[in-house]
């Protein structure tokens, strides 16, 4: 199974949590194939907004969820 990544962001109310303010204006940046492309458009993403302090944007690992049984055999 790929290591698929998920890249969103948006405003949120407290720079400190992931607290969304309106989860209709989520973008999404893209689902990625590995880390290293996921963080490289995460960067980019944060990079465009890097003057607003409530724009927050966050790489989710998709394989984590979608295969919950895994994280448990390597703990």
């Amino acid at each position: 199974m790929s290591k698929l990544h998920l890249v969103f962001g948006g405003r949120v109310r407290d720079p400190r949590t992931l607290d969304f303010d309106d989860l209709n204006s989520i973008e999404i940046v893209g689902v990625f194939p590995d880390y290293a492309s996921a963080e490289k458009a995460w960067r980019g993403a944060a990079q465009r907004t890097v003057d607003d302090a409530e724009m927050k944007y966050v790489v989710v690992h998709l394989h984590r969820l979608l295969e919950p049984d895994l994280i448990k055999k390597a703990e």
